[in-house]
């Protein structure tokens, strides 16, 4: 009898590690945009430097999660979801900490090592959380698990906003809390017990678990994988470019005031966190992924509209805007939730955690599509950025449209050769 048919509570160990480790995992994921003007001009750069090695540390990082996906999405079919859980917590909280240590002539370069170090940490947390929640709660509950996961996690940027504020003349000891939060979470691993999913395909011997290749042996499970990654563009074209560099997209609004991208985060994440709960509860009510990315992708649309029309407007209209833009992508509970749904046990946890990175590494992509638009073809700074917003907007509603219904599905099965 597997887990998943037993009388499980809503709230059990599962549940609030995963949302612990992801508040974390979030804390860490964004406190460098939140501080990155403050550190990297404490160790020595100015003017255009800044935002220069700004993107490209951020880009390090998001290859790091990249590569790190592959690595604990298939350990996390081989090896289980407890040990990519508390793995990956562990090696970004090691790199939080010597995040706090670069100092030197060669700080920059150990501020990139650490920040790639620190995306393969991150890698591994959310879709191993994901997935065991998932293989755990009955099918009726499952999406309020995930909401869960997604609600509790996401307000760790709004936490690393106001440690940052706190510490503002000190940006390490940011990383040093972040990396001490990670760390006093693996006392909590002795109440978390393994997917019974997971320990039954173990046990039966004769199924291969985590063969990542087989995501390109069938082209039907292939493009119901790149779906899947697609589905996640606008979140990281919102975060990783609009509120990363809200500050010189106001500058040429002319929007009245000085915008600080660290409130813009965590403006937007604190209303990420309400927009989870929110698609998450909402698809519970009209028993519907797809309506609610629906819903959701139309609300991205309004906002980025309005932030590009925020000409001359008051700082304060300019932070709500943030905020609305925040909300509407907020169906990341969703988009991770209909990654570990849309696969069998034996490839979940690599299907899981391998999405919503390759989601977040698609911001160099996006980057590099801001970037030719500028250089290449001519557009300015704000059309540039619109007409990117735009393209990500209109290939998650495409790719959305065209996948399966998952609400309700029953996980207890496996991928076949």
């Amino acid at each position: 009898m597997n887990s998943a048919s037993k009388p499980v509570k809503l709230i059990n160990a599962a549940v609030i590690v995963a949302s612990l480790g992801y508040f974390v995992d979030i804390y860490d994921l964004l406190l460098f945009g939140i501080i990155r003007i403050k550190s990297l001009t404490s160790l020595g750069l100015v003017g255009d430097d800044v935002d220069r090695i700004g993107m490209y540390l951020i880009n390090i990082q998001m290859i790091g999660m990249l590569i790190g996906g592959i690595i604990w999405g298939v350990l996390g079919d081989k090896r289980g979801r407890l040990s990519v859980l508390f793995g990956s917590i562990l090696l970004y909280s090691i790199a939080n900490i010597a995040n706090g240590m670069i100092g030197g002539d060669n700080a920059i370069a150990w501020y990139m090592i650490w920040r790639f170090v620190a995306g393969l940490g991150l890698a591994g947390e959310l879709g191993a959380g994901i997935t065991l929640v998932s293989e755990i709660l009955p099918k009726e509950k499952r999406g309020l698990g995930t909401m869960i996961v997604a609600s509790v996690g996401i307000s760790g940027a709004v936490v690393a906003y106001f440690v940052s504020e706190y510490f503002q003349d000190n940006w390490r000891v940011c990383y040093y809390i972040g990396g001490a939060l990670g760390l006093a979470l693996l006392i909590l691993r002795v109440s978390v017990v393994e997917s019974g999913m997971y320990n039954n395909i173990k046990q039966s011997g004769n199924v291969s678990r985590g063969n990542y290749f087989k995501f390109f042996t069938s082209k039907e499970r292939f493009f119901r994988y790149l779906k899947c990654i697609m589905i996640g563009l606008p979140t990281w074209f919102v975060v990783g470019i609009l509120m990363t560099f809200s500050n010189k997209f106001a500058k040429e609004m002319g929007v009245v005031g000085d915008i600080d991208p660290g409130k813009a985060i965590m403006i937007c994440y604190a209303a990420l966190t309400f927009g989870d709960f929110a698609s998450g509860f909402i698809s519970q009510i009209m028993r519907s992924r797809k309506k609610v990315l629906y819903i959701f992708y139309t609300l991205t649309l309004i906002s980025v509209i309005l932030y590009f029309n925020a000409y001359g407007m008051s700082a304060a209209a300019f932070y709500t805007i943030c905020g609305l833009m925040g909300f509407s992508v907020g169906f990341w509970a969703i988009f991770v939730t209909v990654a570990a749904e849309q696969f069998g046990t034996n490839l979940r946890a690599t299907a899981a955690t391998t999405v919503p990175n390759y989601a977040r590494g698609m911001l160099p992509l996006i980057s590099l599509v801001f970037g030719v638009l500028q250089t290449g073809l001519g557009f300015s700074y704000l059309q540039s950025g619109l007409i990117t917003g735009i393209l990500c907007i209109a290939l998650a509603f495409i790719f959305a449209f065209s996948m399966s219904e998952t609400f309700g599905k029953d996980l207890d099965y496996v991928e076949e050769t």
